[in-house]
This record gives C-alpha cells, sequence and structure tokens, in this order.
C-alpha cells in the first residue's frame, strides 16, 4: 500500500460565516503531522539516508509520533519515540499498537526529550526526522497545506472573485512552528495583505514573552520558539488549557470531533475577528481527532 498518496487533500470546512478550517482529521493516522513525515521520510528515502530495518527517533508531544509510528510501521522501519510523561494516554497506546518504542522524560520536559534523542543519534546512529529545527516541515506545508489552501480558496470563490483581500489572516497554534510558517508564507504569495497568528496556551506563554509552563493543549506550547521566526509573525493570543478544551467539546458537539489544540485555533480565530472586523476571510487549522484526548476532556 501507498500510505503516501494517502495524505493531504483534506477539505477546507466553513465553521461560521468568516472563518474557515482545514480539517487535518481525513489523514492516514488522523493529524496534520502525517504530512512532515511523509513529506521528510520520502525526502529521506531518495538522497538514500534511510533504508527498511533501518531505526528512526522523534521527540514528540504525540501526534508526529502517532504518525512515526504508523508510517515507520507501513515502510518497515524501526521506531523510537521520546515523549513528555504528561501526555495522554490514548497517544501512547496508538503508538504502541503501531509497533512504537516508547520513552519517557518528565512532564513537560521538552528539551529533556530532544537532548535525549540527539544523544541517542550520535551514540547509535539513528535517524531522526528533527522536527522542530528541519527546514523541510516549513517546506513541507509551504508545497502542500498551504497550496491546497490557495486552490481551496480559488475553487471556492471563483478565480475571477479573489482578490488580495479574500484571506484575512491564517491563525494557527505553535508546535514546531512549521505549520504558521509554511502555510502563511504561500499565501502572503497570493494575499499579501494577510496577518498571520500565532497561538499558544496562557500556562506557557513563551512567544509572548511569559516564561514556559506545563499545559493541557498537548501539540503546541512546547516550550520554545523553534521553527517561528516571530519577525514575520503580526499577533500572538493565548489560550487557556479550560477554554480549549471547552470549545473542542462544543465542536464535538456540533458533529466535529477534533482535538484540544483545534479548539483553542477556533476560539482564537473567532477572537481575533472579533477583535479586527478583517474585510476578507480567516483560516485555521482543526489539527486531529478527538479520540486520543478522551482521558483529558
Amino acid at each position: 500500500m501507498k500510505i503516501d498518496g494517502l495524505v493531504g487533500n483534506t477539505p477546507l470546512i466553513q465553521i461560521s460565516d468568516k472563518l474557515h478550517a482545514k480539517f487535518e482529521t481525513y489523514n492516514p493516522s488522523g493529524s496534520i503531522k502525517d504530512r512532515i513525515i511523509s513529506y521528510i521520510l520520502q525526502s529521506a528515502e531518495r538522497r538514500g539516508d534511510i533504508k527498511p530495518g533501518d531505526t528512526i527517533i522523534e521527540a514528540t508531544s504525540g501526534n508526529t509520533g502517532i504518525a512515526l509510528s504508523l508510517f515507520g510501521s507501513a515502510k518497515g522501519y524501526k521506531v523510537k519515540i521520546i515523549m513528555p510523561s504528561n501526555m495522554s494516554e490514548e497517544r501512547e497506546q496508538m503508538m504502541r499498537t503501531f509497533g512504537a518504542e516508547i520513552i519517557k522524560v518528565e512532564a513537560g520536559d521538552f528539551d529533556g526529550a530532544i537532548e535525549l534523542r540527539d544523544k541517542l543519534v550520535r551514540e547509535e546512529g539513528f535517524f531522526t526526522t528533527n522536527q522542530f529545527h528541519n527546514p523541510e516541515n516549513i517546506e513541507c506545508h509551504y508545497k502542500t497545506t498551504g497550496q491546497e489552501i490557495v486552490d481551496q480558496i480559488v475553487k471556492l470563490y471563483g478565480s475571477r472573485n479573489v482578490s488580495s483581500n479574500t484571506v484575512s489572516a491564517f491563525v494557527a497554534g505553535t508546535g514546531t512552528g512549521g505549520t504558521l510558517m509554511g502555510v502563511t508564507k504561500r499565501l502572503q504569495e497570493i494575499f499579501p495583505k494577510i496577518k498571520s497568528v500565532a497561538v499558544e496556551p496562557a500556562e506557557s506563554p513563551v512567544m509572548s514573552g511569559g516564561e514556559p509552563g506545563t499545559h493541557g493543549i498537548q501539540g503546541i506550547g512546547d516550550g520554545s520558539k523553534f521553527l517561528v521566526d516571530l519577525d514575520t509573525v503580526d499577533d500572538i493570543l493565548v489560550i487557556s488549557t479550560e477554554d480549549a478544551k471547552n470549545r473542542a467539546c462544543e465542536l464535538a458537539s456540533d458533529g466535529l470531533f477534533v482535538g484540544i489544540s483545534s479548539g483553542a485555533n477556533v476560539l482564537a480565530a473567532e477572537r481575533w475577528i472579533e477583535q479586527n472586523n478583517p474585510q476578507g476571510i480567516v483560516i485555521t487549522v482543526l489539527s486531529d481527532r478527538g479520540e486520543r484526548y478522551m482521558s483529558c476532556l
């Protein structure tokens, strides 16, 4: 089975009059992280950096680990995942189901997870997708997620009706920062007035100048800026864990069974719309499915 061919081309759905969202649960493992894992692994395979039977290791809060575990199993790689101990039980169970080995570090210690990953890469010669610092992460979202949004907007409105004002903002929570950076870069080429809006947890407002902290919006706010270039970000919105969970539950009641970071993205986009009354639409991301958070909601 060519699992790479199942990635992407996800729907762009309308949440409200001004808000649309890329529905990433349609990817094979159920999250947007399938995009970067497929993209980075294919690139490494073309270069000859990895071959079936090799071991791939990554530090992750969950979704990248789930995606890597699934793709690794399908492609014949061994997978080791290093993750903080405060991630959801469901995420860990999914990774183990796909055959991954889980190595845990202290709760919220993403820097420690990355340090351990790098140590094992040096000592054991494992391959890493290096999601937090790999420019292919940004490149993937520029070429796939961003381009899909452009194509879908043109199809939605008709090429004659699309202008530089059609899309006013792209709003996304930042884990690695790859989605925000890559999608914004592509959209700005078509909609030059678009605003780039980053979302982070109120309990860990690193981009806003605060200190990293433990929070419950898994997948974003991992304690560092990583791939985010703050010089290109127009606004930063903070969302509390409780508010993100509540919005995710409301979305579920409307038929969109998505995760906590999706609740944060939608709520931040709604607040940005209320504050700015944009001329065009705002786009955000429904990052993953909700079943991996049942023990947290």
